[in-house]
């Protein structure tokens, strides 16, 4: 059973997303175009799609605990294969900002061991902390 608070706080979390990134979530009739195109997808948790169904049903909380959104390539497939126009791949880096402006750091680069730091390149790893840090 739906109660009001929980309306209220779904319709809270869309607004919010749509406000920082523009896309409106009512426009996703969960055809599975987004999820079948991602190249992404085998290393996700929750197929884009069913994020987009989470967005709708306000569940933040499951949202920000999956790695979908950081596994996530930013390649917009899933963007330009919606038949509604809705940009996903915006939608996920919005759930990304969304996510750090909790501060809840995702990667820590004193747990990276010494050895691979040295042979990561430095523009993989900036890019690494500027994506999964707050």
């Amino acid at each position: 059973m739906i109660t009001i608070s929980s309306k209220k706080r779904r319709s809270e979390f869309a607004e919010k997303l749509k406000e920082i990134g523009g896309e409106s979530m009512s426009l996703c009739y969960q055809c599975g175009q987004c999820s079948a195109t991602c190249p992404m997808s085998f290393a996700m948790d929750i197929p884009p799609r069913q994020i987009i169904h989470l967005v709708q049903l306000g569940l933040e909380q499951e949202i920000a605990t999956s790695k979908t959104m950081w596994v996530c390539a930013s390649c917009f497939e899933c963007s330009a294969r919606c038949p509604r126009g809705v940009d996903i791949a915006k939608i996920m880096e919005v759930l990304r900002l969304m996510t750090l402006r909790k501060s809840i750091d995702h990667v820590k680069l004193s747990d990276i061991p010494q050895d691979r730091l040295a042979e990561l390149p430095q523009i993989a790893l900036v890019s690494c902390l500027r994506k999964l840090t707050a």
